[in-house]
């Protein structure tokens, strides 16, 4: 048999094969590995990622918008972006900062309630002193008498150098 005969033969019995191979076999493959990239590793990924990796990734995002705009970075955006990747160290800094103005407040507070109770402890004694309950003994004027004390305001004041009109 000549070659040629044996081709057109071996064709019709190879075109269905390698047509199935390029139009079903191979784009089943493709579409097999894009689920599996696209939508299963992906949620693994998504899985995995946390907040504090998602902000981790906000100045790598600046970074390179600002580069593929050729766009100037001022050092400030570089240390909030630097803030953002050490968030958890940041955040420790701020507590601690803020638990030390809590103790002092809170210190503050303390003292002024201690003066508060000091005072209202004063307030009962304070009271008696200006008591205006207490009246006179009822003998108090027999006992001027008796003494020989005089009473009467009316008579002028003797003042060395001075003269009384």
């Amino acid at each position: 048999m000549p070659d040629g005969a044996m081709w057109k033969r071996n064709r019709r019995r190879l075109w269905p094969a390698f047509w199935q191979t390029w139009t079903i076999d191979k784009p089943a493959v493709l579409g097999g590995w894009l689920w599996q990239v696209l939508v299963v590793e992906l949620a693994a990924v998504l899985d995995r990622l946390t907040l504090r990796k998602l902000i981790a990734l906000i100045p790598v995002v600046i970074l390179i918008a600002a580069y593929l705009h050729r766009i100037p970075l001022p050092p400030e955006l570089m240390l909030v972006g630097d803030v953002l990747a050490y968030i958890d160290v940041f955040s420790i800094v701020f507590l601690i900062g803020l638990f030390t103005r809590v103790a002092t407040v809170m210190a503050v507070v303390r003292q002024a309630v201690e003066l508060a109770q000091r005072l209202a402890r004063r307030v009962p004694m304070a009271l008696r002193r200006f008591d205006t309950r207490h009246r006179r003994a009822k003998d108090g004027a027999r006992r001027r008498r008796l003494t020989g004390a005089k009473t009467d305001d009316d008579e002028p004041a003797v003042v060395a150098g001075l003269a009384w009109p």
